[in-house]
């Protein structure tokens, strides 16, 4: 059995933040579960940029306002209890309304190992 808490996972390498966003990584690929999962924050006011090529991504809103702008697509609000699922490695932008943080309960798979960041495409890489 594997037990965590937020916080000691946010007070350790699992936490990795950027410019508009940080991911509370609480089970990664070395846990051997088959999918990963984070608690993840996206800073109010912030546009994002993302394309997971490599992985498929579930995402469930727990507070806060924003949006997911699929590209060339359209766009929909998020807003608590909201989940939006990612099954296609589906390009978009996810914003965070001013005033409206928004923290987020999200699974990927495969599972990540922990340490990934956004590259310039808004991709994480696949790291074995």
């Amino acid at each position: 059995m594997i037990v965590r808490t937020l916080e000691e996972c946010r007070q350790s390498e699992r936490r990795v933040a950027s410019d508009t966003w940080e991911s509370v990584r609480m089970l990664l690929k070395d846990d051997k579960m088959g999918f990963s999962f984070h608690i993840t924050t996206i800073f109010e006011g912030t546009e994002t940029h993302i394309h997971y090529k490599n992985h498929l991504e579930s995402v469930y809103c727990m507070s806060g306002e924003g949006e997911i702008e699929v590209v060339g697509g359209e766009t929909y609000p998020i807003k608590p209890g909201t989940l939006y699922i990612l099954d296609k490695h589906d390009e978009h932008y996810l914003r965070a309304y001013k005033d409206k943080e928004m923290v987020m309960a999200c699974v990927f798979n495969p599972p990540i190992t922990g340490a990934e960041v956004h590259d310039e495409n808004g991709v994480y890489p696949l790291v074995d």
